[in-house]
């Protein structure tokens, strides 16, 4: 058998450096493509044994009859989440790998960064400087020291997020729908988190029963000025309800490094186009609305790691017949394959 051929998209100059770093014994045929992974542009992967997707690839039925078609073995993700893959349908048809863990610290210190950013207002402050104004007024912030952070989602992001908080003197309260058992966490409803927290930092997958989970009836609950942090996935957030939450001055501030329909804008320059979405502009209009755009996992140890993983996925299922990392449609109904990962999911 030759070299394995990977058909890699949406590829950015920082994704080709360290991918090709983690190939440099020339061991895999990596083909980048600039282009999303989409219904239009999946015929790319023309004899590729792999294709390897990020965030923004949609990977929908269609995609996935195509590859199938195609020969295409193995569908290669490099990040955690798997929200763009229809696994249900692809169960049976198309194995789907993913990087569980790649550097849990760069998300949780970039939530961080953002709340920090924002609260002593250190994004305006930088802009102001930099036009040698250097008045105070509306600079005013508060102290994170004895504030109540509502974590939703405790796995190692969540976690390490915990440890930060605690750092500043903050009390935890979270939510999980598996609670990290012996982790001395207080655990909480969502509503009594809803409601006791000045800061939400949101660090779960995305799925079908907590899309929009921060929406109108939630932010209701919510305390007068709560800051909403989301360095997950952006359907967490029905961002038209956050947009009127912040109208109302019920919401203080939001930290954002996902948004909804990101997949048309984030990763893209558009500095010289108008952006046809009228809600992300309303968003980054406001005062009290940090945007970065879906950065919170680049470090170069994550990039490193995420390339190594991603590889070695594949060399695992190619070799042995199986990769521990596979996600399939048991794995994301129970949270558990049965077969532990001992052999190949279908």
């Amino acid at each position: 058998m030759g070299r394995l051929k990977i058909a890699f998209f949406d590829a950015k100059e920082y994704d080709r450096s360290s991918f090709e770093k983690a190939n440099s014994d020339g061991r895999f045929d990596i083909r980048y493509y600039e282009t999303r992974l989409t219904e239009d542009t999946c015929r790319l992967a023309e004899g590729c044994d792999v294709v390897c997707v990020f965030v923004n690839d949609d990977i929908n039925r269609n995609v996935i009859d195509k590859l199938a078609d195609m020969k295409v073995r193995l569908i290669a993700l490099r990040c955690a989440g798997y929200n763009n893959v229809d696994v249900e349908y692809a169960y049976g048809k198309i194995h789907v790998v993913r990087v569980p863990a790649y550097s849990p610290y760069a998300v949780a210190e970039h939530a961080i960064a953002l709340l920090l950013t924002s609260i002593r207002r250190i994004h305006k402050a930088y802009i102001r400087t930099k036009d040698f104004n250097f008045s105070l007024n509306g600079m005013t912030g508060f102290d994170l020291h004895g504030k109540t952070v509502g974590v939703v989602g405790t796995g190692k992001i969540g976690r390490i997020f915990i440890d930060i908080c605690k750092g500043f003197g903050m009390h935890v309260i979270a939510y999980d729908k598996f609670p990290a058992e012996g982790s001395g966490i207080e655990y909480v409803s969502l509503d009594e988190l809803w409601e006791r927290s000045d800061i939400i930092s949101l660090h779960c997958p995305l799925t079908d029963e907590n899309r929009h989970m921060v929406n109108e009836e939630s932010i209701a609950k919510m305390k007068k000025g709560v800051v909403l942090i989301n360095t997950s996935r952006g359907a967490l957030i029905d961002a038209e309800a956050l947009v009127e939450g912040i109208k109302l001055r019920k919401v203080g501030a939001a930290c954002l490094d996902v948004y909804e329909e990101e997949s048309n804008v984030f990763f893209h320059d558009y500095s010289n186009h108008i952006v046809d979405d009228d809600t992300l502009a309303r968003l980054i209009s406001m005062p009290n609305v940090i945007v970065t755009s879906h950065q919170a996992f680049l470090t170069s140890e994550a990039l490193s790691n995420i390339a190594d993983t991603t590889l070695t996925n594949v060399e695992e299922y190619f070799a042995q017949g199986n990769c521990k990392n596979e996600v399939c449609y048991k794995c994301a109904c129970v949270n558990k394959c049965p077969q532990d990962h001992s052999k190949k999911c279908f």
